[in-house]
């Protein structure tokens, strides 16, 4: 036949299921208290956030996650990061010098192209013999002294017209 308890209707465990249902909303809400643990969830988690904070203290440098060798490697690119600057202030200032000084119509850095004096030859056997019917030394002379006048106007007269400068133009094209 059936079980003669099954048909009755009595809760005989009805209080420990209680006490599970209260201490299950507990711990839902956050304030459930763990005989085991020794203490809240909230107190564990402050006590977790001060152990981190005292082992990051006593790691060595103090800095927590930056190591030595990343400081030394940063500070090796600072140092040459400020050279490159001072290199490239040092050639702007050398570039605006040249500017000023070729606007003020100086010559700048090129200097005027000047005849390289001819090679005087040993060898004088030759001389006696005319090949070419080449001019004599005195008509030589006189067209040296001729190009090296006409080399001089020519150096004056690019001296007084006005050397061109490149120039930029911006335009902004503003629309409303």
């Amino acid at each position: 036949m059936a079980n003669p308890l099954m048909q009755e209707n009595v809760w005989l465990q009805r209080q420990r299921f209680e006490e599970a249902e209260a201490h299950y909303y507990s711990v839902m809400a956050g304030t459930a208290n763990n005989n085991q643990g020794g203490g809240s969830s909230l107190s564990k988690e402050i006590t977790q956030a001060r152990q981190q904070i005292q082992n990051a203290l006593n790691q060595p440098g103090g800095q927590g996650g930056a190591s030595p060798g990343r400081i030394d490697a940063l500070e090796k690119e600072n140092r040459d990061l400020k050279k490159v600057t001072a290199d490239l202030k040092a050639m702007i200032l050398k570039l605006e010098s040249r500017v000023g000084a070729l606007e003020k119509g100086g010559k700048g850095d090129a200097p005027a192209a000047k005849p390289a004096p001819a090679a005087a030859d040993d060898d004088d056997d030759d001389d006696d013999i005319d090949l070419f019917g080449s001019e004599d030394e005195d008509e030589q002379a006189a067209q040296a002294e001729r190009k090296a006048k006409l080399l001089a106007d020519y150096a004056a007269k690019k001296a007084k017209k006005p050397v061109l400068i490149a120039k930029s133009s911006v335009v902004f094209d503003v629309k409303p």
